[in-house]
């Protein structure tokens, strides 16, 4: 976003003293520490620039925070690419700045505001200071603010953002990363994340008012101002009421033995589950002590994303076996996700992945829409979406089913937007998800939502359970009606931006300029998309269908042999992620070929076309 500091003129005699010798950086220090008003931000760039760490400066102040697949995300800190309170005023005032241009009945609809439960002491940064100074922000220009006066969760903000008729939200968080840092994410009217070109127009606002407005420090004024008003209570019972359409079985679920563990991860989840499992009919789900109150520092795990597996579930799965609960329900700090676990007959548990939940999740809510719709319902009507980099699964179901299926970009901003189109033009959307354990049951939300998302699982395994059935061993029968869809996913930690590029470049030009691969190993490629550029060599005009994304790199290969792999950079993280799936057609049944040539393939993948030890990756098995 820009050079060092964007706008303002420099008083040139203010940092004779300490000057760095680089004029540009001598103006962002200057613009820094004449607008920050948090003292430990403050103090964090002037000792850096007492102690002469002009490099440390130029990576603080030298650029600014971009729109990723969850809008604004990066450490807290001081600097102009840190999350702060001072960046935070400036993204809002760029915002507000946007929607004065774009809605004239702005001042009148207003806007909503949410957060989660980070923090960082020596930054004296919190999410909800975050969301205060946002508010602070708009409630100065008199925009009127629905300013949660509680933590809740992510989906509570799109939510609300529809429900209320307001023009746009945000949500502070950073969802499952390290505690280190939080985010900054911004819904449209239509209670999706903003895409483009919003995000770029906000961005060109932001530069265009730097510096802080008279009021946008004032946090007080949610407390003060006639313009705030509080949602919390409208949305929660809103929320839990729209719930009960997605509940199919509420008397099974009133009369069930089957207990359930729900681990919150220290952040906002526990109070929301326990009242959406209260509006299915269950009994509370038994909650993880340790990890049910907000922890700002995630002190029970080494990493607040349950997506790691069995290594993060530790204490759930323990206090699972001595409540005898068979099923274990994880949402991620903001409660955006969800992580599912069962323990099997011989005692083992098995943590489900993205995928094998989506098989699950799509079996389920089409089969509850074509027991609970009308005679002349129309299944061509129907649909549901996935992300390019997961599972097939719902494809092969679509097509032995007859509703439709299609995939979006990666970030469930692009799901969210496309199914805001569906539903306005009159069709039926039951589920959506990407692999990374993100899912959508019905339309209430237009983002993914791990509340919704437990307490359907729940009533899933209830279901189950009256057919004698776990979860596990109706996957294998999903899998077996519609074709086995083995998936794996994990990432190579790359900390140097030049070392991804030439990566990526390599692979667009590996068999000379502009040649992409055309084998890998012994496997030969039948097809290459590359979204980054948009070619698309499955099309007759050789361009990508899906959009393009400049900033990201993702190429996508499909082999002879029916696997699908992708390599992509992480919209939020310092990663390559790589996603290989095997597609196979029902009837094939052996299991374990099927997975012993997938990790084959991925095996080639990694040494042919990612080389780690010549590029330095870190590889982590997720």
């Amino acid at each position: 976003m820009g050079d060092c500091g964007a706008a303002g003129d420099v008083n040139s005699n203010v940092l004779v003293a300490r000057s760095t010798g680089d004029a540009q950086l001598d103006k962002a220090v200057w613009q820094w520490l004449s607008w920050d008003k948090n003292q430990k931000t403050k103090e964090q760039i002037e000792s850096l620039l007492q102690n002469g760490k002009h490099k440390e400066l130029r990576d603080r102040l030298c650029c600014r925070l971009t729109f990723g697949t969850a809008g604004l995300r990066s450490a807290m800190g001081a600097g102009f690419c840190y999350i702060n309170d001072l960046t935070v005023i400036q993204s809002t005032q760029g915002i507000y700045k946007y929607l004065e241009r774009n809605f004239s009945d702005f001042k009148q609809r207003g806007f909503v505001v949410g957060y989660d439960t980070r923090g960082q002491v020596t930054s004296n940064c919190s999410s909800k200071k975050l969301a205060k100074l946002t508010a602070a922000v708009l409630l100065a220009k008199d925009v009127p603010v629905y300013f949660f006066s509680t933590y809740v969760p992510t989906p509570f903000v799109p939510y609300a953002v529809q429900q209320l008729g307001a023009v746009a939200g945000v949500m502070i968080t950073a969802s499952h990363n390290r505690k280190e840092d939080n985010g900054y994410k911004v819904y449209w009217e239509n209670g999706a994340q903003i895409t483009s070109p919003h995000d770029k127009e906000i961005i060109k606002c932001i530069e265009e008012c730097v510096e802080p407005w008279n009021g946008s420090w004032n946090e007080n004024l949610v407390d003060t101002s006639p313009l705030r008003q509080d949602p919390l209570k409208k949305i929660c019972d809103s929320y839990m009421e729209d719930l009960t359409k997605i509940c199919y079985h509420r008397e099974l679920n009133v009369q069930t033995n089957l207990k359930f563990v729900h681990t919150s991860f220290h952040g906002v989840g526990h109070n929301y589950v326990q009242l959406a499992f209260k509006a299915f009919g269950f009994q509370p789900p038994i909650p993880v002590p340790e990890q049910k109150d907000p922890d700002p520092d995630f002190s029970t795990v080494k990493c607040p994303n349950p997506e790691e597996g069995e290594s993060v579930l530790e204490l759930s799965l323990r206090l699972a076996e001595k409540e005898n609960a068979k099923v274990v329900v994880a949402t991620d700090p903001d409660a955006d996700r969800l992580a599912v676990a069962e323990q099997q007959e011989n005692g083992c548990w098995k943590v489900f992945t993205g995928n094998e939940l989506a098989a699950l999740f799509g079996w389920w809510m089409f089969s509850r829409w074509k027991q609970s719709c009308s005679q002349d319902a129309d299944v061509s009507n129907v649909y549901m979406l996935a992300t390019t980099v997961s599972s097939k699964i719902l494809r092969a179901i679509a097509l032995k089913e007859g509703f439709h299926f299609e995939e979006t970009l990666p970030g469930f901003k692009w799901i969210g937007t496309r199914v805001k189109n569906l539903l306005d033009n009159g069709k039926e959307v039951l589920f959506a998800f990407e692999e990374s354990i993100g899912f959508m049951c019905g339309t209430s939300v237009l983002d993914k939502d791990g509340v919704s998302a437990a307490v359907v699982i729940a009533e899933m395994a209830t279901y189950l359970q009256g057919q004698n059935l776990s979860l596990a061993q109706k996957l294998v029968d999903i899998y077996e009606t519609y074709g086995y869809h083995i998936a794996k996913t994990s990432y190579f930690l790359c900390y140097d931006p030049p070392t991804i590029k030439r990566i990526f470049e390599r692979l667009r030009n590996f068999d000379g300029p502009q040649s992409y691969p055309k084998c890998c190993g012994t496997y030969n490629i039948l097809h290459v998309r590359d979204i980054t550029t948009g070619y698309d060599s499955s099309q007759l005009s050789k361009k990508s269908v899906l959009p393009v994304s400049k900033n990201s790199q993702m190429i996508t290969f499909s082999f002879q042999n029916g696997c699908v792999a992708t390599l992509r950079t992480s919209g939020t993280e310092p990663k390559i992620k790589y996603y290989a799936e095997m597609c196979a057609l029902p009837g094939l049944s052996d299991r374990s070929m099927l997975e012993e040539e997938l990790q084959k393939l991925i095996e080639a993948l990694i040494e042919n076309f990612l080389e780690p030890d010549k590029n330095g990756l870190t590889w982590r098995s997720a």
